[in-house]
């Protein structure tokens, strides 16, 4: 059974940037999946907040364009969100999450806290 470790996050002032990161615990194991970044603020949905293809495409939704950045390193068996310039808003619980051909995985979740 494979697992998913995030790392990351934290508490940070406006403006400021965090990077979350996500690994496999199988190795060779991400590329053929999917992946992607999900938030839940308090009191909210979960929704998505980032998407990596398997060739490396990305999409962003919200407002987070522009400010985010997900990417993947197969090797590594990780995916990673980079986030600048973060926003009061932004505050939630970050979840990656690697799906295809049937499968669907998510990471135990990591908090993410943007106050002065």
């Amino acid at each position: 059974q494979v697992q998913f470790v995030q790392s990351g996050g934290g508490l940070v002032q406006p403006g400021g940037s965090l990077s979350l990161s996500c690994a496999a615990s199988r190795s060779s194991f991400i590329s053929r999946y999917t992946g992607e970044w999900y938030r839940q603020a308090p009191g909210k949905q979960r929704e998505l907040v980032a998407t990596i293809s398997t060739r490396g495409g990305t999409n962003y939704t919200g407002s987070t364009e522009g400010r985010f950045a997900i990417s993947r390193d197969n090797a590594k068996n990780t995916i990673y969100l980079q986030m600048n310039n973060l926003k009061p808003e932004d505050t939630g619980v970050y979840y990656c999450r690697l799906w295809g051909y049937g499968a669907d995985y998510w990471g135990q979740g990591t908090q993410v806290t943007v106050s002065s």
